[in-house]
Protein backbone atom coordinates (compact mmCIF):
# COMPACT_ATOMS: atom_id res chain seq x y z
CA UNK A 1 0.00 0.00 0.00
CA UNK A 2 2.81 2.40 0.88
CA UNK A 3 4.48 1.70 -2.46
CA UNK A 4 1.28 2.58 -4.35
CA UNK A 5 0.86 5.82 -2.38
CA UNK A 6 4.49 6.79 -2.98
CA UNK A 7 4.09 6.07 -6.71
CA UNK A 8 0.97 8.25 -6.92
CA UNK A 9 2.62 11.12 -5.02
CA UNK A 10 5.70 10.90 -7.24
CA UNK A 11 3.47 10.79 -10.33
CA UNK A 12 1.74 14.02 -9.29
CA UNK A 13 5.07 15.75 -8.70
CA UNK A 14 6.54 14.49 -11.98
CA UNK A 15 3.37 15.32 -13.91
CA UNK A 16 2.95 18.91 -12.72
CA UNK A 17 5.41 20.53 -15.19
CA UNK A 18 3.80 18.47 -17.95
CA UNK A 19 0.36 19.69 -16.82
CA UNK A 20 1.45 23.33 -16.92
CA UNK A 21 3.03 22.93 -20.35
CA UNK A 22 -0.08 21.14 -21.62
CA UNK A 23 -2.46 23.78 -20.27
CA UNK A 24 -0.45 26.56 -21.87
CA UNK A 25 -0.45 24.80 -25.24
CA UNK A 26 -4.17 23.97 -25.00
CA UNK A 27 -4.99 27.65 -24.51
CA UNK A 28 -2.72 28.56 -27.42
CA UNK A 29 -4.20 25.95 -29.77
CA UNK A 30 -7.77 26.91 -28.86
CA UNK A 31 -7.03 30.23 -30.59
CA UNK A 32 -5.91 28.42 -33.75
CA UNK A 33 -2.17 28.87 -33.19
CA UNK A 34 0.03 25.76 -33.19
CA UNK A 35 3.08 26.59 -31.10
CA UNK A 36 5.68 23.82 -31.24
CA UNK A 37 8.08 25.96 -29.23
CA UNK A 38 6.82 24.75 -25.83
CA UNK A 39 10.20 23.19 -25.05
CA UNK A 40 12.03 26.47 -25.65
CA UNK A 41 9.44 28.48 -23.72
CA UNK A 42 9.77 26.16 -20.73
CA UNK A 43 13.54 26.63 -20.86
CA UNK A 44 13.11 30.41 -20.91
CA UNK A 45 10.65 30.34 -18.02
CA UNK A 46 12.95 28.05 -16.04
CA UNK A 47 16.03 30.25 -16.25
CA UNK A 48 13.97 33.43 -15.68
CA UNK A 49 12.29 32.01 -12.57
CA UNK A 50 15.63 30.91 -11.15
CA UNK A 51 17.21 34.28 -11.96
CA UNK A 52 14.39 36.17 -10.23
CA UNK A 53 14.70 34.16 -7.01
CA UNK A 54 18.52 34.04 -7.24
CA UNK A 55 19.07 37.79 -7.54
CA UNK A 56 16.30 38.61 -5.06
CA UNK A 57 18.13 36.50 -2.50
CA UNK A 58 21.35 38.41 -3.10
CA UNK A 59 19.75 41.84 -2.92
CA UNK A 60 17.97 41.23 0.40
CA UNK A 61 19.67 40.37 3.68
CA UNK A 62 16.79 38.24 4.99
CA UNK A 63 14.93 36.87 1.97
CA UNK A 64 11.36 35.68 2.34
CA UNK A 65 10.53 32.31 0.83
CA UNK A 66 6.99 33.38 -0.07
CA UNK A 67 8.20 36.53 -1.82
CA UNK A 68 10.83 34.51 -3.69
CA UNK A 69 8.13 32.10 -4.92
CA UNK A 70 6.00 35.01 -6.18
CA UNK A 71 8.99 36.63 -7.90
CA UNK A 72 9.98 33.34 -9.54
CA UNK A 73 6.43 32.75 -10.81
CA UNK A 74 6.17 36.32 -12.14
CA UNK A 75 9.56 36.18 -13.89
CA UNK A 76 8.85 32.76 -15.40
CA UNK A 77 5.42 33.86 -16.64
CA UNK A 78 6.77 37.11 -18.09
CA UNK A 79 9.64 35.39 -19.92
CA UNK A 80 7.38 32.63 -21.26
CA UNK A 81 4.89 35.25 -22.44
CA UNK A 82 7.73 37.17 -24.09
CA UNK A 83 8.80 34.08 -26.03
CA UNK A 84 5.20 33.56 -27.16
CA UNK A 85 4.94 37.23 -28.10
CA UNK A 86 7.82 36.68 -30.52
CA UNK A 87 5.97 33.66 -31.91
CA UNK A 88 2.74 35.69 -32.26
CA UNK A 89 4.49 38.58 -33.98
CA UNK A 90 6.00 36.25 -36.56
CA UNK A 91 2.97 34.04 -37.17
CA UNK A 92 -0.05 36.28 -36.60
CA UNK A 93 1.24 39.64 -37.80
CA UNK A 94 3.91 38.58 -40.31
CA UNK A 95 2.14 35.30 -41.18
CA UNK A 96 5.23 33.11 -40.99
CA UNK A 97 4.84 29.34 -41.04
CA UNK A 98 3.80 28.23 -37.55
CA UNK A 99 5.61 24.89 -37.60
CA UNK A 100 8.94 26.38 -38.63
CA UNK A 101 8.57 29.30 -36.20
CA UNK A 102 7.77 26.97 -33.30
CA UNK A 103 10.80 24.80 -34.00
CA UNK A 104 12.98 27.91 -34.25
CA UNK A 105 11.59 29.12 -30.92
CA UNK A 106 12.56 25.80 -29.33
CA UNK A 107 16.14 26.19 -30.55
CA UNK A 108 16.26 29.84 -29.47
CA UNK A 109 14.74 29.22 -26.04
CA UNK A 110 17.05 26.30 -25.31
CA UNK A 111 20.13 28.30 -26.23
CA UNK A 112 18.85 31.39 -24.39
CA UNK A 113 18.32 29.48 -21.15
CA UNK A 114 21.55 27.48 -21.25
CA UNK A 115 23.55 30.63 -22.02
CA UNK A 116 22.15 32.74 -19.18
CA UNK A 117 22.17 29.78 -16.81
CA UNK A 118 25.88 29.33 -17.44
CA UNK A 119 26.45 33.08 -17.07
CA UNK A 120 24.85 33.03 -13.61
CA UNK A 121 26.93 29.98 -12.70
CA UNK A 122 30.19 31.55 -13.88
CA UNK A 123 29.57 34.66 -11.76
CA UNK A 124 28.78 32.66 -8.64
CA UNK A 125 31.50 31.98 -6.09
CA UNK A 126 30.46 28.33 -5.87
CA UNK A 127 30.69 27.84 -9.63
CA UNK A 128 27.00 27.01 -10.07
CA UNK A 129 23.75 29.00 -9.93
CA UNK A 130 21.67 27.88 -6.94
CA UNK A 131 19.29 29.46 -4.44
CA UNK A 132 19.72 29.15 -0.68
CA UNK A 133 18.00 26.82 1.73
CA UNK A 134 15.29 29.35 2.67
CA UNK A 135 14.07 29.62 -0.89
CA UNK A 136 14.51 25.91 -1.57
CA UNK A 137 12.30 25.08 1.39
CA UNK A 138 9.60 27.43 0.07
CA UNK A 139 9.28 25.23 -3.01
CA UNK A 140 8.98 22.03 -1.00
CA UNK A 141 5.71 20.47 0.11
CA UNK A 142 3.54 22.51 2.43
CA UNK A 143 1.80 21.16 5.51
CA UNK A 144 -1.90 21.95 5.90
CA UNK A 145 -3.01 21.69 9.56
CA UNK A 146 -5.34 18.74 10.28
CA UNK A 147 -5.75 17.85 6.58
CA UNK A 148 -2.14 16.76 6.13
CA UNK A 149 -2.49 14.42 9.12
CA UNK A 150 -5.36 12.38 7.64
CA UNK A 151 -4.17 8.81 7.02
CA UNK A 152 -3.52 8.05 3.33
CA UNK A 153 -5.57 11.00 2.01
CA UNK A 154 -3.34 13.47 3.84
CA UNK A 155 -0.30 12.35 1.88
CA UNK A 156 -2.19 11.87 -1.37
CA UNK A 157 -3.94 15.23 -1.41
CA UNK A 158 -2.34 17.65 1.06
CA UNK A 159 1.43 17.13 0.94
CA UNK A 160 2.50 18.91 -2.23
CA UNK A 161 4.22 22.19 -2.98
CA UNK A 162 2.31 25.34 -3.83
CA UNK A 163 2.94 24.99 -7.58
CA UNK A 164 1.05 21.69 -7.73
CA UNK A 165 -2.06 23.32 -6.31
CA UNK A 166 -1.56 26.33 -8.61
CA UNK A 167 -1.48 24.01 -11.63
CA UNK A 168 -4.73 22.32 -10.55
CA UNK A 169 -6.42 25.70 -10.04
CA UNK A 170 -5.28 26.86 -13.48
CA UNK A 171 -6.66 23.67 -15.06
CA UNK A 172 -10.06 24.01 -13.41
CA UNK A 173 -10.26 27.75 -14.12
CA UNK A 174 -9.33 27.18 -17.77
CA UNK A 175 -11.93 24.42 -18.13
CA UNK A 176 -14.62 26.79 -16.82
CA UNK A 177 -13.32 29.69 -18.92
CA UNK A 178 -13.41 27.79 -22.21
CA UNK A 179 -16.87 26.26 -21.64
CA UNK A 180 -18.86 28.80 -19.68
CA UNK A 181 -17.45 32.31 -20.20
CA UNK A 182 -18.22 34.66 -23.07
CA UNK A 183 -14.55 35.37 -23.78
CA UNK A 184 -13.78 31.66 -23.72
CA UNK A 185 -16.50 30.97 -26.28
CA UNK A 186 -15.16 33.80 -28.43
CA UNK A 187 -11.68 32.28 -28.23
CA UNK A 188 -12.99 28.89 -29.30
CA UNK A 189 -14.84 30.54 -32.20
CA UNK A 190 -11.58 32.11 -33.36
CA UNK A 191 -9.88 28.72 -33.32
CA UNK A 192 -12.72 27.01 -35.17
CA UNK A 193 -13.58 29.61 -37.80
CA UNK A 194 -11.77 32.96 -37.64
CA UNK A 195 -13.65 34.30 -40.68
CA UNK A 196 -17.02 33.83 -38.98
CA UNK A 197 -15.66 35.14 -35.66
CA UNK A 198 -14.35 38.25 -37.41
CA UNK A 199 -17.69 38.80 -39.12
CA UNK A 200 -19.36 38.56 -35.69
CA UNK A 201 -17.22 41.43 -34.43
CA UNK A 202 -14.55 39.45 -32.54
CA UNK A 203 -11.03 40.86 -32.77
CA UNK A 204 -9.25 37.76 -34.09
CA UNK A 205 -5.74 39.19 -33.86
CA UNK A 206 -6.18 40.30 -30.26
CA UNK A 207 -7.60 36.91 -29.25
CA UNK A 208 -4.71 35.05 -30.86
CA UNK A 209 -2.11 37.31 -29.24
CA UNK A 210 -3.72 37.14 -25.79
CA UNK A 211 -4.24 33.36 -25.77
CA UNK A 212 -0.77 32.61 -27.14
CA UNK A 213 1.04 34.95 -24.73
CA UNK A 214 -0.90 33.81 -21.65
CA UNK A 215 -0.47 30.20 -22.72
CA UNK A 216 3.26 30.78 -23.11
CA UNK A 217 3.40 32.30 -19.64
CA UNK A 218 1.79 29.17 -18.17
CA UNK A 219 4.34 27.02 -20.02
CA UNK A 220 7.08 29.22 -18.56
CA UNK A 221 5.85 28.43 -15.04
CA UNK A 222 6.12 24.76 -15.95
CA UNK A 223 9.78 25.28 -16.84
CA UNK A 224 10.36 27.12 -13.58
CA UNK A 225 8.88 24.12 -11.73
CA UNK A 226 11.49 21.87 -13.33
CA UNK A 227 14.34 24.12 -12.17
CA UNK A 228 13.07 25.05 -8.71
CA UNK A 229 11.43 21.76 -7.68
CA UNK A 230 12.74 18.89 -9.79
CA UNK A 231 16.32 20.23 -9.86
CA UNK A 232 16.17 21.70 -6.33
CA UNK A 233 16.75 25.34 -7.26
CA UNK A 234 19.99 24.68 -9.16
CA UNK A 235 20.54 25.43 -12.82
CA UNK A 236 21.24 22.18 -14.66
CA UNK A 237 22.24 22.28 -18.32
CA UNK A 238 19.38 21.05 -20.56
CA UNK A 239 17.21 20.48 -17.47
CA UNK A 240 13.84 20.54 -19.27
CA UNK A 241 14.99 17.45 -21.18
CA UNK A 242 12.11 16.96 -23.61
CA UNK A 243 9.24 17.74 -21.24
CA UNK A 244 8.00 20.42 -23.64
CA UNK A 245 7.62 17.85 -26.41
CA UNK A 246 5.78 15.49 -24.08
CA UNK A 247 3.45 18.38 -23.19
CA UNK A 248 2.66 18.86 -26.89
CA UNK A 249 1.82 15.15 -27.11
CA UNK A 250 -0.27 15.44 -23.94
CA UNK A 251 -2.49 18.01 -25.64
CA UNK A 252 -3.57 15.26 -28.03
CA UNK A 253 -3.79 12.77 -25.16
CA UNK A 254 -6.13 15.17 -23.34
CA UNK A 255 -8.06 15.89 -26.56
CA UNK A 256 -7.74 19.64 -26.00
CA UNK A 257 -9.54 19.47 -22.66
CA UNK A 258 -7.97 21.10 -19.54
CA UNK A 259 -9.90 18.69 -17.29
CA UNK A 260 -8.57 15.65 -19.15
CA UNK A 261 -5.09 17.17 -18.97
CA UNK A 262 -5.20 16.59 -15.21
CA UNK A 263 -5.60 12.86 -15.76
CA UNK A 264 -3.18 12.79 -18.68
CA UNK A 265 -0.41 14.51 -16.75
CA UNK A 266 -0.86 12.05 -13.87
CA UNK A 267 -0.60 9.09 -16.27
CA UNK A 268 2.43 10.49 -18.08
CA UNK A 269 4.02 11.46 -14.76
CA UNK A 270 3.58 7.89 -13.51
CA UNK A 271 5.01 6.46 -16.74
CA UNK A 272 8.04 8.76 -16.56
CA UNK A 273 9.04 7.64 -13.03
CA UNK A 274 7.70 4.11 -13.08
CA UNK A 275 11.21 2.62 -13.41
CA UNK A 276 11.95 3.87 -9.88
CA UNK A 277 8.98 2.07 -8.32
CA UNK A 278 8.05 -0.86 -10.58
CA UNK A 279 10.49 -3.46 -11.84
CA UNK A 280 9.43 -5.06 -15.10
CA UNK A 281 12.83 -6.47 -15.96
CA UNK A 282 13.22 -4.33 -19.09
CA UNK A 283 15.98 -1.85 -20.02
CA UNK A 284 15.70 1.73 -18.75
CA UNK A 285 15.46 3.03 -22.31
CA UNK A 286 12.23 1.09 -22.81
CA UNK A 287 10.78 2.66 -19.66
CA UNK A 288 11.47 6.09 -21.19
CA UNK A 289 9.45 5.21 -24.28
CA UNK A 290 6.29 4.38 -22.33
CA UNK A 291 4.80 7.93 -22.45
CA UNK A 292 5.25 8.02 -26.22
CA UNK A 293 3.78 4.54 -26.70
CA UNK A 294 0.76 5.69 -24.69
CA UNK A 295 0.45 8.73 -26.98
CA UNK A 296 0.42 6.53 -30.09
CA UNK A 297 -2.29 4.34 -28.56
CA UNK A 298 -4.41 7.41 -27.79
CA UNK A 299 -3.90 8.78 -31.31
CA UNK A 300 -5.16 5.51 -32.75
CA UNK A 301 -8.12 5.55 -30.36
CA UNK A 302 -9.01 9.16 -31.22
CA UNK A 303 -8.78 8.46 -34.94
CA UNK A 304 -11.59 5.93 -34.58
CA UNK A 305 -13.78 8.31 -32.62
CA UNK A 306 -14.99 11.04 -34.91
CA UNK A 307 -16.83 13.05 -32.28
CA UNK A 308 -16.17 16.74 -32.88
CA UNK A 309 -15.21 17.52 -29.28
CA UNK A 310 -12.30 15.08 -29.54
CA UNK A 311 -10.78 16.82 -32.57
CA UNK A 312 -8.41 19.81 -32.70
CA UNK A 313 -9.74 23.30 -33.52
CA UNK A 314 -10.67 23.36 -37.21
CA UNK A 315 -8.42 26.32 -38.04
CA UNK A 316 -5.42 25.07 -36.04
CA UNK A 317 -2.15 26.04 -37.70
CA UNK A 318 -3.87 27.95 -40.50
CA UNK A 319 -2.94 31.66 -40.83
CA UNK A 320 -5.85 34.06 -41.05
CA UNK A 321 -5.92 36.60 -43.88
CA UNK A 322 -8.61 39.14 -43.17
CA UNK A 323 -8.54 40.36 -46.78
CA UNK A 324 -9.80 36.94 -47.92
CA UNK A 325 -12.84 36.93 -45.61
Amino acid sequence: MDSVINLLVAAVLAGTPLLLGTLGEILTEKSGNLNLGVEGIMFMGGVAGLAGAYYYERLVQSPSGAVAVLIAIACAFACGAFGSLIFSLLTVTLRANQNVTGLALTIFGTGFANFFGEVMASRSESGYAAVGDVIKSAFLGIRIPVLSDIPVLGKLLFSYNILVYLAVVIALAMAWFLKHSRKGLCLRAVGENPQTADAAGINVTRCKYAATCIGGGICGIGGMYVVMVTCGGIWVHNCVDGKGWIAVALVIFAMWSPARALIGSLVFGALSIMRLYVSLGIPTQLYDTLPYVATVVVLIFVSFKHRRENQPPAALGTPYFREER
